[in-house]
């Protein structure tokens, strides 16, 4: 490079090395300046500036000492490697991906989405006051590694109640957040293992799995869940599943599937069922399905649970349930690491459970989600020649699966047009053959009636 355009201003308040230094720093940001790109000498520029050659020598030294060129002995100045340091200083036009996250939807069927609305603000404030009204500082100092006993012994209680899980609250560890709970599991169950995984799968449990560095394979379905048979030619000695409600499609795994899961972990003394159990309070036909833990009567079963779907997701408590020998591993090696929960919050939802008002917003949200279930899955009745619905007994979100020609990524366009998120069933599948059935899913949670009612009517018209 012989020349760089710059107009300088020698009456302005910036000196002209900083106008210098400004211009050239902007063309290596913007790439007009290329990678590896010889600058001009600072007499040569200078000369062609008509300035001093110690205002451009200052120039180069503020360019040298931020990084964005370098000084080769007898060769002259080179544009330094700065795509690094240019991506942190310059904002970066947003990808479509990003920008499809940011975009905020006037219709958003998440599958994930909770009722906020219906969360139960002034028995939260009344928990909250009484919990800290008494000068009681043994609240804010750490406690037990495993939460608070008597938290533990609600969470115990209720497990056996409402799910049939049969644990005593040594069993029991809470955690903030489910990512938190599974890093803490892959502590005590090591790194050397194989994970199986449903396929369509729950993503975020995949993925972490991948970062936490575990082998992963994935097994496919039928109509009663993960194919066992599959299972046992993958060589995992782990398997991850939601049998109780399968995530996303929905299907209840019935008990002679879960004896045969069972019967897989008893043939090896390492194989273990991790069974997430993320949303089994949401059951809109007959009673809800007991936990598979229940039925293990030989130490097999990891058992997780959280709060966060069923409360409210800033509530980031879950827990799990160990067999007695991980519990074991655990107590040996890692009951030296403090909760991660705070005791106040612990003692918040152990008196949400203990004073009957866990079951009272479980049966007032059931009652909505229900409502709004219903809802849907009538404005859809007009699609019922194109499409046939699955997974509406349980949760928060329903299947479509199409039959009249058109891809997901076409129905999910079309919807977006009319400014409504839906989600396809391909960013759940670990595994993409191309020629699986265009599936979308809709969550209803977040959603009133009348929004339902209005975006359905919508739908009807652009899916067609």
């Amino acid at each position: 490079m012989n020349e760089l355009t710059m107009n300088l201003k020698s009456h302005s308040k910036v000196p002209l090395y900083e106008q210098i230094y400004g211009y050239i720093k902007k063309d290596i940001q913007s790439g007009r300046i290329a990678y590896k790109e010889k600058l001009p000498s600072t007499r040569a520029l200078a000369k062609h500036l008509e300035v001093s050659r110690s205002t451009v020598e200052l120039a180069y030294e503020q360019l040298l000492s931020e990084g964005y060129i370098e000084a080769e002995p007898y060769r002259g100045f080179f544009v330094a490697q700065t795509e690094e340091l240019y991506h942190l200083e310059r904002e970066r036009p947003m990808s479509a991906v990003s920008k499809e996250q940011k975009r905020r939807y006037r219709y958003d069927f998440s599958p994930n989405g909770v009722d906020l609305r219906s969360f139960p603000y002034n028995v939260w404030r009344k928990l909250s006051k009484d919990i800290l009204l008494d000068d009681r500082t043994e609240l804010f100092r750490s406690g037990d590694s495993k939460g608070e006993l008597s938290f533990r012994i609600a969470i115990g209680s209720y497990l056996h109640q409402a799910r049939g899980v049969n644990c005593s609250p040594e069993q029991i560890i809470i955690g903030a957040g489910s990512d938190y709970i599974l890093m803490l599991l892959s502590m005590i169950l090591g790194k050397d293992r194989r994970i199986a995984f449903e396929d369509p799968a729950y993503k975020q449990a995949y993925h972490m799995a991948r970062a936490l560095g575990y082998e992963t394979v994935p097994v496919s379905m039928d109509r009663n869940g993960m194919k066992v048979s599959e299972l046992e030619e993958s060589e995992a000695d782990t398997v991850y599943v939601t049998p109780s409600h399968q995530y996303p499609t929905g299907i209840v795994m019935p008990i002679n599937r879960r004896m045969e899961l069972l019967r897989w972990a008893l043939k090896k003394p390492d194989r273990y069922v991790v069974e997430d159990d993320y949303d089994s309070e949401y059951r809109y036909k007959g009673r809800p399905i007991p936990a598979l833990q229940g039925y293990d009567a030989h130490e097999k079963v990891i058992y997780l649970g959280t709060f966060s779907r069923s409360i409210a997701p800033a509530i980031r408590l879950s827990y799990m349930v160990l067999p007695h020998p991980l519990l074991d591993e655990y107590e040996r090696r890692y009951d030296f690491m403090h909760s991660t929960v705070s005791k106040v919050d612990q003692m918040i939802v152990r008196r949400f459970l203990e004073e009957g008002y866990y079951e009272r917003h479980l049966n007032k949200t059931r009652a909505l989600y229900k409502s709004r279930h219903d809802v849907l899955i009538e404005g859809l009745r007009p699609l019922l020649d194109i499409l046939t619905i699955s997974g509406e007994h349980a949760g928060v979100h329903l299947l479509l699966t199409f039959r009249n020609g058109r891809t997901e990524e076409e129905l999910i366009r079309r919807a977006a047009k009319e400014d409504i998120r839906i989600y396809g069933m391909s960013d759940c599948r670990i595994r993409k053959y191309g020629n699986e059935k265009p599936t979308i899913l809709l969550g209803y949670a977040n959603l009133t009636e009348e929004q339902i009612q209005e975006a359905v009517k919508i739908l009807n018209r652009c899916f067609r």
